[in-house]
């Protein structure tokens, strides 16, 4: 089975990765101007002229000039361009990295979780009437006018926009009353104590994985670790660990040749038929069907 789609490889200065890039993407007339693919960067889209659409993690979404669109970290994405004119848009890719640290910084871990926990629900696109009276265009702009020249200090410039970027949406979604999952009683240590838990579960998703054991890394009771983190996450923890290994299988299915039986192993489920009822449940659709929407030319 060949596949037209890809683990996008982080983008590079010289030997060195880049933690983000600005660039325009442009064409005439309908074509697909980016096959499927996935990378662990936050992605923004702004679009300068013409009409899309993007198949982004299943569904199917539709755009135009003026508009923004926000890909997670980790969310399969194809884009399409429709228009028989010009199609341009700017591209901003960083890592979610950016938007925390271990120490204290501007966003909190909590601010963070729904661009990086890859979930549909959220807005994906915020139309031109949203947003083209706001500071959205001129820091889009502003970000992309600063990596272009690369004047002194460019490199502060554009983190510093990446941060007000992300507070307009998250205060914009405030303001909608649209649940991000995010608690407010989240503190400093608590996120510690789970960061642990996140690092090991991607480094060892595909071993057997227990809630007692990761009580355990995290010098806690079981019960207690259980309630703490389904406080925090929204989701208990098989639920979580489940997603993720949802999530993994995602790349193998569009960037493999393996089987579903194989990729279900490969992620840690001990069945086929279990694999494929988490698939359905969190994907809306099999792994089959999935493999082969994302097949399609």
């Amino acid at each position: 089975m060949e596949h037209s789609y890809y683990i996008e490889e982080k983008d590079t200065d010289g030997e060195f990765p880049l933690q983000f890039s600005v660039h325009i993407q442009e064409t005439n007339g309908p074509r697909t101007m980016v096959y499927a693919h996935i990378h662990d960067y936050i992605e923004i889209l702004y679009t300068l002229s013409g009409e899309y659409q993007i198949l982004l993690n299943n569904k199917e979404y539709y755009y135009g000039t003026g508009d923004m669109v926000l890909i997670n970290s980790n969310e399969i994405h194809n884009i399409i361009a429709l228009s028989e004119g010009s199609n341009k848009y700017i591209v901003l890719k960083f890592e979610p990295e950016m938007l925390y640290t271990t120490s204290q910084s501007l966003f909190e871990m909590k601010y963070v979780m729904p661009f990086i926990l890859n979930e549909s629900t959220h807005q994906k696109i915020f139309e031109k009437e949203e947003i083209e009276k706001t500071v959205i265009p001129d820091i889009i702009h502003g970000m992309y006018q600063e990596y272009r020249e690369k004047n002194y200090g460019y490199e502060l410039a554009i983190r510093a926009n990446i941060f007000n970027l992300f507070c307009f949406i998250l205060r914009r979604w405030n303001e909608q009353n649209v649940d991000l999952n995010i608690n407010q009683d989240i503190n400093r240590d608590m996120v510690a104590r789970l960061q642990i838990v996140f690092d090991y579960i991607e480094n060892n998703y595909q071993n057997e994985i227990t809630s007692q054991s990761m009580a355990n890394l995290c010098s806690l009771s079981n019960s207690y670790f259980s309630r703490l983190f389904k406080k925090i996450m929204k989701r208990n923890f098989r639920e979580y660990l489940n997603y993720v290994r949802i999530s993994k299988a995602e790349k193998f299915l569009t960037t493999s040749d393996y089987n579903i039986t194989e990729i279900a192993m490969m992620v840690g489920f001990s069945t086929t038929s279990y694999f494929i009822e988490q698939f359905k449940h969190y994907k809306e659709i099999s792994p089959k069907q999935f493999q082969l929407k994302y097949m399609k030319s």
